[in-house]
């Protein structure tokens, strides 16, 4: 059987934990940061995770299911 095709595109943006979480780099906080509100900046430091049926999508495209 051939071995299974990840979707490279996927793999760059989505990561998933030991646990099976599907979290994600938030975007827009890499420059023109002087209009952003310092809190905002803050939250977007942190990673986000990916629920419902959006992540299992997300695990299927990375052959994790």
């Amino acid at each position: 059987m051939p071995k299974k095709k990840i979707k490279k595109s996927v793999a760059k943006r989505f990561k998933v934990t030991k646990t099976g979480k599907v979290m994600f780099s938030h975007q827009y906080k890499g420059h023109l940061k002087m209009h952003k509100s310092k809190s905002r900046i803050r939250r977007q430091k942190e990673p986000g995770e990916l629920t419902g049926a959006f992540a299992i999508k997300v695990k299927k495209m990375l052959g994790e299911l």
